[in-house]
């Protein structure tokens, strides 16, 4: 029978994050600009062009920030490698024998530890160095525009969600079926990245409702408090 490799969670923990995080905000941060609108300003014209704004401004935000944090965490992983190419090309053995205490603090015997790190510098020193001292890989290593269209897309497919409402829910009863239908997919999104992650669906569905309650409740609070009336 033949052994196949074991898929870890950890692997798709590049882009869940920022996919899941695009979505979340997408819905909730939409449907809060909605909501508030809606408490404030009971005109259905107004509520589509609050979420059609929301919608556009959000999903170029999250792309646009992601790419930026990303691109840094980029920049710094270059540097560091360059950093580290430069010792390799100055100081190999000394180089050598840190990659060697590494592996003795894991728990690796002395000779074993110097062995192992001889014979992964014959094979690829910048690799082995990248990936035990600096903590770099092709599961953490930065993508920027993997992040940055990730966020885009999720943020703007969680959008879509009070945007559609916004055209079909009673005006009168807009502000209830924004949040019922928000919290519906919400407990969706938080049951599916739960899922994915391989983390508990219970938790994570009720953090995400709880917190979801709150930024809609505040911004309904805030929408009727400085509510105008539209002639």
């Amino acid at each position: 029978m033949h052994h196949q490799l074991e898929k870890h969670y950890v692997n798709r923990v590049g882009w869940l994050r920022a996919a899941v995080l695009g979505a979340n905000d997408g819905l909730l941060s939409t449907t809060s600009i909605v909501i508030g609108v809606a408490a404030a300003s009971p005109d259905r014209n107004t509520i589509i062009l609050a979420a059609l704004a929301g919608m556009i401004a959000g999903a170029m935000s999250m792309a646009a920030g992601e790419y930026v944090s990303v691109s840094s965490q980029k920049d710094t992983e270059k540097a560091d490698l360059l950093r580290e190419k430069r010792e390799l090309e100055e100081m190999p053995e000394v180089e050598v024998r840190e990659l060697a205490k590494i592996y003795e603090r894991r728990g690796v015997s002395k000779e074993t530890a110097l062995k192992v790190a001889t014979e992964l510098t014959e094979h690829d020193a910048l690799a082995a160095h990248a990936h035990d001292e600096l903590g770099i890989n092709e599961i953490t290593q930065a993508k920027p525009l993997q992040a940055a269209f990730a966020s885009f897309g999720s943020f703007a497919l969680g959008a879509l969600l009070p945007f559609a409402i916004s055209f079909l829910a009673p005006i009168k009863q807009m502000v209830y079926f924004q949040y019922g239908f928000s919290i519906i997919f919400l407990m969706i999104l938080g049951a599916i990245s739960a899922k994915t992650g391989g983390s508990k669906i219970g938790i994570a569905v009720l953090r995400i409702c709880f917190w979801g309650t709150v930024a809609m409740g505040i911004t309904a609070l805030i929408g009727h408090l400085f509510g105008v009336t539209v002639s």
